[in-house]
């Protein structure tokens, strides 16, 4: 498949400024809380009653006081709701979960019981006076320890925590290599925090059907699977997304609360509105990330890979779904843009009385590209070779794409050493690295860090078809409708580029309809990275297929031949070649054939299908100063060279990275969600879970090479969660750059002051931290099974998120 490429005098390749903004920044745009619905009664409130209890069993819930007190109309438990245990966005195993609790509780945050009132306050207080009594059982919140023998069994029917096995064959580093480098690394478990919480509403209409309107990312998704859960045919659901304050992975599928928002508007007969506070979002909105790596690198003596062991501790929460697959996609894309010639990767996910694991910002990927990036620095450290160098030195190099990998990827195409080698020179690598030897030299206590890394990812890895129609109408205006789900990735202004470059339409007047089931007949939605490759293409041949009739139909209005008809993309009109004063608007072909008896507009719609996935790649330079007093971290400068096929707008990839980037600062400085030993969460507001902000950023330098994916004719890979995977695992390899002249060879995430001054103290001490511990027993076991039924295989960890 031949990638388009722009002509001159195309919209393509331009920087448009985006034109969703204006709705938004007029506060026109209207999210879960703003809606208002045409019913006779007011929407009531439902306000979730939630355990504060990590493990034990519902022995009695009192709800007596809570349904007297004036203004609630309806206090449910899992039984009055009546809904089924399901398995929520992706079924692991045998693992099923009722949106309510029914006889046990096993995460602080699992609802217990709704309230349905007019008032927030009415709901609020209702909440406050129901009483619980809980048989309290032990709490197991670290994934290592739930997988021992002895641990505490969070779901008796199946017998284990084991939500996913999966074991390689064996590979004997020792065997084939001169030098094998070790580390334990722990990928911090994650909250989401979207601007906008997790909200859903839902409200009977005239007809019998149900309106349901959800801060989801996939429509379609939710639509299907809430006909399942309330057990209705999926025709009787109207599924409509307003604006979405932000997803990031977190707002995929039928969430529990969504579910029990609907049962409510049937059941009562009247709109139902749930908005959680800040607080209630981070205890029971998925979190994600949460591994343990255990890592070995083999390399020959001229530090060339030789292999890679890998053993993979992931926690899926409380309750299988989504998350405890996405090890599954670590595995995927272990191998990173290396050349390596044996791999193993077994991995082992154990469910914990936590909040239930889903997706974030690259959803599996970002893990498999900080375990190989860290344990890439630390074998070049240990050999003595600059981390470029060997980098480069053991890449796959551009005449092996398209490029097999172990775990059965295809990578389509790549430049992994020139991406690096320009990431370089950006950065003016080697005048930072003389900057740092004379702050050593000069024993400045402000360190200066360098950290490199390379990446690799997947996007579209799993639904790799999408829907796009295109409507042009008797105004001149156009439509645009995609089965994707925009929540500020500026999909309006991508898509309005592709029908503009064809067409001539002004982009002012060509609008984005998506997230509604009845207009749109299917779509996957937006995630995994997908939506320009799958939709912008869809988009791209609707557009052609509606120029093609146009022309044919403007060619018998001009009497011409349909070969002459010619489209002048400056003026929007249709012409005869050579014969410019004949010619015709889009508003008057449309008037014309609607007037002689065609449509109210003329359309054309397509699936796009792509065969496979695609493979963007990049390379990240971050620089850090560390202060060796205090353990205070300063970003100094941070190059990233992402390359995602071919960039149809530069501005809207740049806000992409720059989004991106923040996102892998907060990672690798500040952010980690934690709980105590009883299973408390003890970082579920903004107070205590450090977010970063414009305060803890830079001015990044970004820049984009193009290499085309054949596998769509816009040649484009995805962008939305690269500069994340890429710069998180840079800013850590700066922190630990900075600090290796004390012997500190590795810092998990977040590094934090406390963290770093630990580790100097103990360096300085004479007793630098472990950076490898054995592996648990749950790998070895494995091979004879666990006891009681056998935990599924991981999988592809192919989905969308």
């Amino acid at each position: 498949m031949t990638a388009t490429t722009s002509t001159p005098g195309s919209i393509l390749g331009t920087r448009v400024i985006r034109t969703e903004d204006p709705e938004l920044l007029t506060g026109d745009g209207r999210y879960v809380a703003d809606l208002h619905f045409e019913h006779p009664e007011p929407a009531l409130q439902a306000v979730i009653l939630r355990s504060d209890v990590a493990h034990g069993l519902i022995r009695e819930i009192h709800l007596e006081e809570a349904r007297s007190i004036p203004g609630v109309v309806a206090v449910w438990t899992a039984a009055e709701l009546g809904i089924d245990a399901h398995p929520g966005f992706v079924k692991v195993g045998d693992f099923l979960r009722s949106p309510l609790a029914t006889d046990r509780v096993r995460f602080v945050g699992e609802g217990i019981a709704v309230i349905f009132a007019e008032t927030l306050t009415a709901a609020s207080d209702a909440a406050a006076v129901i009483w619980v009594d809980y048989e309290i059982l032990p709490a197991v919140v670290d994934p290592v320890a739930a997988l021992s023998p002895g641990a505490p069994i969070i779901f008796p029917e199946i017998g284990h925590n084991q939500a996913v096995i999966s074991l390689d064959p064996p590979v004997d580093l020792e065997a084939i290599s001169r030098h094998v480098i070790r580390g334990r690394f722990e990928n911090q478990r994650l909250a989401v925090v979207a601007m906008e919480p997790d909200s859903c509403a839902a409200a009977p209409l005239p007809d019998g059907r149900l309106l349901v309107s959800a801060s989801t990312q996939m429509p379609h998704v939710l639509h299907t699977q809430m006909a399942a859960a309330l057990k209705i045919p999926a025709t009787d659901i109207h599924v409509v997304t307003p604006q979405v304050g932000g997803g990031f992975g977190g707002k995929a599928g039928l969430h529990p609360e969504y579910a029990i928002v609907a049962a409510g508007a049937r059941a009562l007969g009247r709109p139902v509105v749930w908005v959680p506070s800040r607080s209630e979002d981070m205890k029971t909105m998925p979190h994600s990330r949460g591994q343990i790596q255990y890592v070995e690198l083999g390399c020959d003596e001229n530090g060339l890979i030789t292999g890679l062991r890998i053993r993979l501790v992931g926690d899926a929460g409380a309750h299988p779904t989504v998350g405890a697959m996405l090890p599954a996609g670590t595995k995927r894309m272990a191998q990173g843009n290396y050349n390596i010639p044996v791999i193993g990767c077994d991995v082992a996910v154990a469910v914990t009385t936590t909040t239930p694991m889903g997706a974030y910002r690259g959803a599996g990927r970002p893990e498999a590209t900080a375990l190989i990036e860290r344990i890439v620095d630390m074998a070049a450290r240990q050999l003595g070779i600059d981390p470029i160098e060997f980098r480069i030195r053991n890449f796959v190099r551009d005449e092996q794409f398209p490029f097999r990998t172990h775990s059965g990827q295809t990578y389509d195409s790549g430049r992994y050493a020139h991406a690096l080698t320009t990431a370089a020179e950006i950065a003016e690598y080697e005048t930072w690295r003389a900057r740092q030897r004379l702050r050593r030299e000069s024993g400045d206590t402000r360190r200066i860090g360098i950290g490199v890394a390379a990446y690799v990812e997947i996007t579209a890895g799993g639904q790799m078809s999408e829907y796009a129609r295109v409507e042009v109408h008797a105004d001149g205006s156009a439509t645009v409708f995609a089965g994707t789900a925009s929540h500020g990735q500026g999909h309006q202004t991508a898509y309005a580029m592709l029908v503009a470059d064809q067409t001539g339409i002004p982009m002012d007047r060509i609008r984005l309809v998506d997230g509604d089931t009845d207009q749109i007949p299917s779509g996957g939605g937006t995630g995994g990275s997908r939506s320009l490759q799958l939709a912008g293409s869809a988009v791209s041949e609707a557009t052609t297929e509606l120029v093609e009739a146009a022309r044919a139909l403007a060619a018998s209005y001009l009497e011409a031949d349909a070969a002459d008809v010619v489209i002048d993309p400056m003026t929007g009109t249709l012409s005869v070649a050579g014969v410019p004063a004949m010619s015709l608007t889009w508003s008057d072909l449309v008037t014309r054939s609607h007037r002689e008896g065609g449509g109210e507009s003329l359309t054309a719609d397509t699936v796009f299908a792509q065969p496979q996935a695609t493979f963007p790649f990049g390379a990240h330079i971050s620089v850090v100063e560390v202060d060796i007093e205090t353990g205070k971290v300063t970003i100094c400068a941070h190059v990233a060279v992402d390359d995602c096929g071919t960039v149809i707008n530069p501005m809207l990839v740049e806000g992409q990275q720059h989004g991106g980037i923040a996102s892998g600062i907060g990672q690798a400085l500040y952010e980690q969600v934690c709980f105590d030993t009883d299973g408390n969460p003890i970082t579920s507001n903004l107070a205590d879970y450090a977010i970063v902000s414009a305060a803890e950023t830079i001015t990044y330098h970004t820049h984009s090479t193009e290499t085309p994916s054949p596998h769509n004719p816009l040649g484009a890979k995805g962008i939305g969660e690269a500069a994340t995977i890429g710069s998180t695992p840079a800013v850590q390899n700066a922190v630990i750059d900075a600090l290796a002249e004390f012997g500190i060879t590795h810092l998990d995430m977040p590094c934090t002051p406390e963290r770093i001054w630990a580790a100097l103290a103990a360096a300085q001490a004479g007793t630098p931290l472990p950076v490898w511990s054995d592996p648990p027993e749950v790998f070895t076991a494995a091979a004879a099974g666990p006891a009681g039924a056998a935990p599924p295989d991981s999988g592809s960890g192919e989905v969308d998120i």
